[in-house]
């Protein structure tokens, strides 16, 4: 077995967690994909005969890489009109395959991500790795250019962000299923006072509608408003709509299709019983990019 087979080896073993480091970085499937192929080519061409830690070596460089793709999204401002949801990994009701297991370790669910993309691309970086990933402070630092204590600085700032405003999920699936049909039941029955009783009196509706023009507003704040969204949003998009249960980033979630195209994606945030959050992917162009096999 040549030296390259052996390398290309080795970052096959690591390429699951490299995958989720990016993922979590960037909130893009596609770009956490382009991360994990640039970290092959940086390992193909250096001498590594003096890593002794080929995980933790491609963990940084990982790491490297995506804090250069979200600095190069800030200077370029690319961000979309209103709100931007983090791209939805969904798997049926059994749970997840292979391939996205060890993306979606720690729970990350689209409310974590959410916040995450509010952080500065340091804090992020920062809070991932150590938070996240068990990543010293002394590996960190010289990734975003700081010393141990500055980086030790920037993660303790996004953690007191990430714990005021991501809700932790009820881990019963069962019980948040529950709590989500209710709120499905009460919805399709014009229940006002049925969706209220489901929904957390600061519950946050987000809706990204990508560039196409907003048929609602794109954030609702508040059980009231949330709930009187949810029934004009029933009413307008009901007929020919096919719903089925999903998990999205393993929390309960509902994706829709008309005329068997993707119509919308609902990730639900279930905490204590009650809804806390709801996001709502409607982008056409990104929609039509998702793999719904695993729902078949």
């Amino acid at each position: 077995m040549n030296e390259n087979h052996l390398l290309a080896e080795g970052f096959e073993a690591h390429r699951g967690h490299l995958r989720a480091v990016a993922y979590r970085m960037l909130g893009s499937l596609s770009e956490a994909e382009d991360a994990v192929q640039e970290a092959w080519l940086r390992l193909s061409r250096s001498d590594t005969a003096a890593v002794e830690n080929l995980g933790g070596w491609l963990t940084t460089v990982v790491g490297r890489v995506c804090l250069d793709m979200l600095r190069s999204r800030t200077a370029r401002r690319e961000e979309p009109l209103g709100v931007h949801l983090p791209d939805p990994v969904i798997s049926g009701e059994t749970g997840p395959g292979p391939e996205d297991q060890a993306l979606l370790a720690d729970s990350v669910g689209l409310a974590l991500l959410v916040v995450l993309e509010t952080l500065a691309p340091a804090e992020r970086l920062a809070f991932v790795l150590h938070d996240l990933f068990a990543v010293p402070f002394d590996e960190i630092a010289p990734i975003v250019d700081r010393t141990p204590a500055a980086a030790r600085q920037l993660a303790s700032r996004a953690r007191r962000r990430v714990r005021g405003a991501a809700p932790v999920p009820d881990a019963d699936l069962a019980r948040q299923r529950e709590v989500v049909n209710a709120f499905l039941a009460a919805a399709r029955d014009g229940d006002f006072a049925g969706l209220i009783s489901v929904l957390d009196p600061d519950v946050v509706l987000r809706a990204d509608y990508g560039a196409a023009p907003a048929p609602a507003p794109r954030e609702v704040h508040g059980a009231a408003a949330v709930a009187d969204q949810a029934l004009t949003f029933s009413r307008l998009s009901s007929p020919g709509l096919l719903t089925r249960p999903a998990l999205v980033n393993g929390a309960v979630g509902v994706v829709s299709s008309r005329e068997g195209r993707p119509f919308s994606v609902l990730a639900f945030t279930v905490t204590d019983g009650r809804i806390v959050a709801i996001d709502i992917l409607a982008d056409p162009e990104r929609l039509s990019g998702l793999d719904l096999t695993v729902l078949d």
